[in-house]
């Protein structure tokens, strides 16, 4: 279905009629670039229009190419950026291989010189955690979600049954089985009994409260929660299909995990 480039606003058959903005790569490489460069883009028109942007990112291995390219771009004032965090997990201290925390710092906030940035600390009162950095995100509008899809079609660590109702930015929620299966076939874990068991969650309210979300979604892992996703009806257990519901959603995926899409 995808040529050696991009398919660009590619509108797929789906059980209901809302769309979302498709875009296939012939790689997670270049799928990472085309990102990246439309992340570039909306920061720096947000910047120019308001002085600042404000940005909520995502971590895991589906970001890394991602992040490689957009930490890359050298014509974004990132000081002008504000940083919330997606999700944490409960337990994990942050010089944990696996925090999330460590893995911004490394990856997005060392190699950009971002200075304004809220990382999720869930010790030792997650749900204190929640309040304090669910305020500071209601301050303003988020002009950008980066996110993932995860393989149990998670949106953050809203896994299914995921709580399509509640207006609070974050919330403590359970990890289920699937989810901390693909935790530690990541990498980020040795066993199973080694992944945590919660972890603190932007709401999906939240995350759709943003002006823009770009969903970065590589690898043939993926390939059944992207085609449950779009053919899926919008429904709590698969959560990322609420990105349907969004005015301005954009969908990144490679021919790996678009390969169940007709």
């Amino acid at each position: 279905m995808c040529g050696a480039a991009e398919t660009r606003g590619l509108l797929l058959p789906y059980t209901m009629e809302k769309t979302v903005d498709i875009r296939v790569f012939e790689n997670k490489q270049e799928m990472g670039k085309a990102a990246a460069r439309d992340a570039a883009s909306i920061l720096k028109a947000a910047i120019a229009e308001r002085g600042n942007a404000r940005i909520i990112a995502a971590t895991g291995a589906s970001q890394f190419d991602f992040l490689e390219s957009l930490t890359a771009v050298t014509d974004v004032d990132w000081p002008a950026v504000t940083m919330f965090h997606l999700d944490e997990y409960i337990g994990v201290d942050e010089t944990h291989p696996a925090s999330f925390r460590r893995y911004l710092r490394e990856r997005l906030i060392s190699r950009t010189g971002i200075r304004d940035f809220y990382l999720l600390n869930p010790s030792p009162d997650p749900r204190a955690e929640c309040a304090r950095v669910g305020e500071l995100i209601s301050r303003a509008p988020v002009d950008v979600a980066f996110v993932g899809i995860g393989e149990n079609g998670h949106l953050a660590f809203n896994d299914p049954p995921a709580d399509f109702e509640t207006e609070e930015p974050y919330l403590v929620v359970d990890l289920d089985l699937r989810c901390r299966q693909q935790q530690m076939g990541e990498g980020w874990f040795a066993t199973i009994d080694d992944v945590p068991k919660q972890a603190i969650s932007m709401s999906v309210r939240q995350i759709l409260k943003s002006r823009r979300v770009l969903c970065i979604v590589p690898e043939a892992r993926k390939a059944e929660a992207v085609r449950a996703t779009l053919r899926n009806p919008i429904s709590p257990m698969v959560p990322a299909s609420v990105l349907r519901d969004h005015p301005a959603a954009t969908l990144y995926l490679d021919r790996d995990s678009s390969s169940l899409l007709s």
